[in-house]
């Protein structure tokens, strides 16, 4: 009889050692699938990307090709003829993010703070809701808002300081357009970092006679600080990566670099959407380019923010 137990027991073991060698080789080839389809996208980018500069182009009936040194270092962007420079766009579009980082980051980390310890249970699920219903809006949605009203806003602003716009269109409108954007994302990873602090933490803080004021900023903040860091990457990278709403309210300047908050801007994103639908042979092939660029832009950016984040988790330690 113990025998006979034994036995269906190691078939058991069998069975569910089976299962779980089935279920991990699946989730690895999931995983591995993923990973592949992302070296494809790249490399599909950096090919049609690199043509323009390894490849001649008839225009004008010449033929010719992009330089790459104006392309990277260029303050104008206009055909082959008058030159394709997207250096003053990098610049641009790294100017924009960080203006946004320095709107949201505040706003979405305090809010996150509201939410978890300075309202009821109620007020908090209620914000959290629309929180989470802000992230749910299509970026087209945000883009239609901007342009029928934070232009005008921006529009009548500048009239102030006595500037002319084009119709609100400026690097402000495009600041706060993306603000509103990134706001929900960097809220709602802050939540999750916020709520993963030891609550014996705000309690020891609370009896050694901390004020709850205290006890949030000095305490509760820099216990979260990792995630609400993770919080601020991804918020910058939404930004970077923004095309759709971007394109509607930043003007694409055709020179720069602008940081006058009134005048109009381009950003990568912009220049790679805007007249892609009609875009052929160079003007087609140079918006990969861009691509290209844009890549480079958010890995850079994520990799220094990523520094300052285990550099600022070594100091604390």
């Amino acid at each position: 009889m113990k025998q006979i137990e034994k036995e269906t027991l190691e078939k058991r073991i069998q069975r569910k050692t089976k299962a779980d060698k089935i279920v991990r080789s699946l989730l690895f080839a999931l995983c591995f699938f993923s990973s592949i389809l992302i070296f494809i996208v790249i490399f599909f980018i950096v090919l049609k990307g690199i043509k323009p500069f390894i490849s001649t182009y008839t225009v004008s009936g010449e033929e010719t090709r992009v330089n790459l040194v104006n392309f990277l270092f260029g303050n104008e962007w206009h055909t082959l003829e008058k030159g394709y420079g997207i250096g003053y766009i990098i610049l641009n579009t790294i100017y924009i993010a960080l203006l946004t980082l320095l709107v949201a980051g505040p706003i979405s980390i305090l809010s996150a703070l509201v939410i978890l310890r300075m309202t009821n249970k109620i007020i908090g699920t209620i914000l959290n809701g629309a929180i989470e219903i802000l992230g749910a809006i299509p970026s087209v949605i945000y883009g239609m808002f901007g342009l029928g009203f934070i232009n005008n806003v921006v529009k009548n602003l500048s009239s102030l300081f006595q500037f002319q716009s084009a119709g609100g269109m400026s690097t402000l409108s495009s600041v706060l357009v993306l603000s509103m954007m990134s706001i929900p994302t960097i809220t709602v990873l802050s939540i999750s970092a916020i709520k993963a602090v030891d609550p014996k933490l705000s309690s020891a803080s609370l009896a050694l006679g901390a004020s709850k004021s205290e006890t949030n900023f000095k305490v509760i903040l820099p216990a979260a600080k990792n995630g609400i860091f993770a919080g601020l990457i991804m918020g910058l990278s939404r930004s970077l990566g923004e095309a759709t709403a971007v394109s509607m309210v930043c003007g694409n300047a055709l020179a720069g670099p602008t940081f006058n908050l009134f005048a109009t801007t381009r950003t990568l994103t912009s220049t790679m959407l805007t007249g892609l639908g009609e875009a052929s042979g160079l003007a087609y092939d140079i918006r990969f380019s861009v691509g290209i660029m844009l890549i480079l832009v958010i890995l850079l950016s994520n990799g220094l923010l990523n520094l300052m984040k285990n550099k600022l988790a070594r100091v604390s330690k």
